[in-house]
């Protein structure tokens, strides 16, 4: 199991970023950030560390991409202890995969929560030869400041929230692949999976209303289902139909809407598939005003059918619900249109 060393959340706690650099023994630190994301942390950061003795060099990137992760690399000192990815999704992402190539540790430090990778073992990474994500090691450490991430657009909580529930049909999914293949299936993991989808779903209604406790919800449930993933070894009990789904979109060359956006409307679809009460979450997601229907995110019909036909050849090793039903593209279109996606 690879799993964080320390995780820390609450409001403020970035300020504790020296003390906890100090308890884990690094001393000089990389930290990767974007451009909007420096503007606002890179002197109060810096202050931070360097009355404490830290060493401190900066990335600043744009994009998650091959091309993004040798430059970080490049730019590494040889003296560097660990890496830190503070900033969104792309951004810990390319830190997690830097740290992996370079066998450096790394702390997750998220100014959003938009999706599970902050706490999970996995990269996604454009350029990498393959639409899903890439396994590395989970964050030696975790800091999650509930103001910063608060403070962020509630688009992006509603992301977060839309890949939680996923994990609805991502456990589903796994378990069919039990019954269907002989395959392993861990009760535990996809329990920690099923759960941090089951409180986004339960607390929907205060989630859309912004409450303060709705945005810790919504991280530890993030942190929970990345852990989730360590235990298993896999994004099994995160990723499913649903996820494929996302990725299919995305091969199509369509940058309308963000990954847990995406993932939630396949969530929808495959829900329907499964036999599972579709309707309820599509309740939830508006609850949390995340989309329920392509054109909320501008996608065409024709895009969102074509995607649930080629959802299945992405990782033709991963069983799922679609390799079950082996939909042709009239039982495609159906399924969109029963549910309301299109």
């Amino acid at each position: 199991m690879d799993l964080p060393k320390r995780i820390l959340v609450g409001n403020g706690v970035i300020k504790e970023l020296g003390s906890f650099l100090d308890n884990l023994g690094y001393q000089v630190v990389h930290i990767v950030t974007g451009p909007h994301i420096i503007k606002k942390v890179k002197k109060p950061v810096e202050t931070i560390l360097t009355k404490k003795g830290f060493k401190v060099n900066w990335s600043e990137i744009n994009i998650a991409d091959m091309k993004t992760i040798q430059y970080i690399t490049g730019s590494i000192n040889q003296k560097t202890d660990i890496m830190i990815g503070l900033g969104g999704g792309k951004t810990v992402d390319a830190a997690k995969l830097t740290a992996f190539n370079t066998n450096l540790p790394y702390i997750s430090i998220p100014t959003s929560a938009s999706h599970d990778g902050i706490s999970s073992p996995f990269a996604s990474i454009k350029g990498s030869g393959r639409p899903y994500s890439i396994i590395t090691n989970s964050p030696l450490g975790i800091i999650a400041d509930l103001d910063i991430i608060g403070n962020a657009p509630i688009r992006l909580l509603a992301s977060g929230c839309g890949d939680l529930i996923g994990k609805v049909t991502a456990v589903k999914d796994w378990e069919i692949e039990r019954s269907d293949k002989g395959s392993y299936f861990g009760k535990y993991a996809a329990s920690l999976a099923h759960l941090s989808a089951d409180i986004v779903i339960g607390e929907a209604k205060n989630i859309g209303l912004g409450t303060k406790d709705s945005v810790r919800d919504v991280v530890e449930a993030l942190l929970s289902a990345g852990v989730a993933a360590g235990i298993a070894g896999s994004s099994r009990p995160c990723s499913g139909s649903e996820h494929l789904f996302a990725h299919a979109l995305d091969i199509q060359g369509s940058n309308n809407g963000l990954h847990g956006e995406k993932v939630g409307l396949g969530t929808i679809l495959m829900a329907k598939l499964h036999g599972i009460n579709w309707e309820n979450i599509v309740k939830a997601l508006e609850d949390i005003h995340a989309p329920t229907k392509g054109k909320d995110i501008g996608l065409e019909d024709k895009r969102i059918v074509k995607a649930i036909l080629q959802a299945k050849k992405i990782r033709p090793n991963r069983y799922t619900i679609l390799g079950r039903k082996n939909l042709d593209e009239p039982a495609a279109f159906s399924l969109a249109r029963s549910t309301n996606v299109i």
